[in-house]
């Protein structure tokens, strides 16, 4: 490919002439006198980079500087060779007695590794999501409450062992969960407790992954705050997308169908094949609407959730919409 613009290549020029000069100077004899050098020489180090720089010897002006372990030596940038971890032990470090031991992952290592890594942590932020959602669409089914609670306690776990996550990050979590289902079930519709749920939520799944101390970001590396955000974005989306692909399938033919509720009640029936016909009826609330409930609709009995503020029982209901099999009320205006 071609050359990096002059621009990068001075950049680079200047680390490796720092990392060189780093190293300090050496004190050597030249013709009786003590002079100083580098111990690293930094034309060297710039020669590596840049073909211009020219090591008699070594480079010319074509190439860039590429050095074998005895070339490295005879410049001053290796401090030896060992054909073995034994023989570097003993002849550059000049020990003798020693022991090595090996570290070899338990399965609890391994199981917490596998639990941290950034994919399996999205996909648990997925479940976790979705878990939620559905549980709250359909109060009291119950495994989606399982799946919710099993793929969190599978996300801070390790988190928390490994001194990442803390105590309060596990609770402003479970604090948004309470403002989310404040807004579905006590102020519908109002929307800052589902906006402060969803801020909450997000933020301790966030800050889980940091290991900050406190609400500090002091020691967190721009990089760090950037992976943890990806993570955390990915798993919503990921979230979103299981939501929209699970809502399209149950109740159509399949393996899903079995999560749809198909069994039979006396004095109930289900919404008509023309649901379209029922928007802009009128109808009259059978239960409260708290948001979800029952309503009463030209001698049958469907279910609805309201679509503003809480209805009570013996309220008029106008139907606004229909979907997901699902009918969509509002209070009557009088």
């Amino acid at each position: 490919g071609a050359a990096a613009p002059d621009k990068y290549q001075s950049y680079m020029r200047g680390i490796m002439r720092a990392t060189a000069e780093s190293h300090g100077k050496i004190e050597t004899t030249v013709d009786g006198e003590k002079v100083q050098r580098w111990r690293r020489d930094p034309l060297i180090a710039e020669a590596m980079v840049d073909e211009r720089v020219v090591v008699p010897g070594f480079a010319d002006s074509t190439q860039i500087l590429t050095l074998t372990a005895s070339q490295a030596m005879e410049l001053g940038y290796c401090e030896g060779t060992a054909e073995s971890l034994h023989e570097l032990i003993v002849n550059q470090l000049g020990i003798s007695n020693y022991r090595l031991e090996t570290y070899n992952p338990t399965f609890y290592d391994q199981v917490k590794g596998f639990l941290t890594s950034g994919v399996v942590q999205a996909l648990l932020i997925m479940l976790i999501i979705g878990g939620i959602y559905f549980e709250l669409q359909s109060p009291g089914m119950g495994f989606p409450t399982a799946v919710a609670i099993t793929a969190a306690i599978l996300y801070f776990a390790p988190l928390y062992l490994t001194g990442y996550a803390q105590n309060w990050e596990v609770l402003i979590f479970v604090l948004g969960l309470i403002f989310i289902v404040f807004e579905l079930f006590v102020f519908p519709g109002f929307g800052i407790p589902g906006i402060t749920g969803v801020v909450l939520i997000f933020s301790s799944l966030v800050l889980a992954l940091l290991g900050n101390i406190r609400f500090s970001l002091d020691g967190v590396l721009p990089i760090q705050l950037f992976r943890a955000v990806m993570i955390v974005l990915g798993g919503m989306g990921l979230g979103v997308t299981l939501i929209i692909y699970l809502t399209s399938k149950i109740g159509k033919p399949g393996m899903l169908n079995k999560a749809a509720l198909h069994a039979d009640e006396e004095g109930f029936v289900s919404v008509p094949m023309e649901p379209l016909q029922l928007v802009g009826k009128t109808a009259v609330a059978a239960t409260n609407l708290r948001p979800s409930g029952k309503i009463l609709l030209e001698g049958a009995y469907y279910d609805a959730i309201s679509l503003k503020g809480f209805i009570e029982k013996g309220e008029e209901v106008v139907v606004k919409r229909y979907e997901n099999f699902q009918l969509y009320v509002m209070r009557k205006e009088s």
